[in-house]
């Protein structure tokens, strides 16, 4: 992915243009799905989305 050297973001997305979002995309084309990694025995990531759920029982 292409950084903008010196320069902050706009906004808080994770991609500045277009370019970067076709980039990005392809990427993200390849991430295994949180069942995907279940089916492996492994533990998806992020684990928050658990503990967020506490917090709101919590708080």
């Amino acid at each position: 992915m292409t950084k903008n050297k010196g320069e902050d973001p706009k906004n808080s997305s994770m991609v500045n243009d277009e370019k970067e979002l076709r980039e990005h995309s392809k990427v993200m084309e390849n991430v295994s799905s949180n069942e995907e990694v279940k089916k492996s025995g492994k533990t998806p990531d992020p684990v928050q989305h658990e503990q967020e759920a506490d917090d709101k029982d919590n708080g």
